[in-house]
């Protein structure tokens, strides 16, 4: 399945340890496109719908999708777990992921 940076997929996360996220659910790509079109993994952000105000969690809201994406849970998976393409993100919500990333594992 061909994907794109900051879409946001259907991911089937099962099976899952101690406090990982699980079941299926939304997920962010945020692994460049390059990487997307070439390899058999992706690197995603879930999307919970348990809001809790923590600085590594982003409000989320499209039509289709509404909650906050775990930028602590950041985990790649193999492409095979995609269930299907469910949107994709506005401007302002990438924006926040990049720098919530950028704040958490980069600096």
């Amino acid at each position: 399945m061909r994907v794109n940076q900051y879409e946001i997929v259907l991911v089937n996360l099962e099976p899952t340890l101690g406090s990982e996220v699980n079941k299926t659910r939304p997920c962010v790509v945020v692994s460049p496109d390059e990487m997307n079109h070439y390899l058999k993994t992706i690197v995603i952000i879930p999307i919970t719908s348990t809001i809790k105000e923590y600085p590594t969690r982003i409000k989320i809201s499209t039509q289709d999708v509404k909650g906050m994406a775990a930028v602590d849970q950041i985990r790649t998976i193999d492409k095979l777990r995609i269930v299907k393409i469910i949107g994709t993100l506005k401007l302002e919500t990438i924006e926040q992921i990049k720098r919530t990333i950028d704040e958490t594992y980069v600096k």
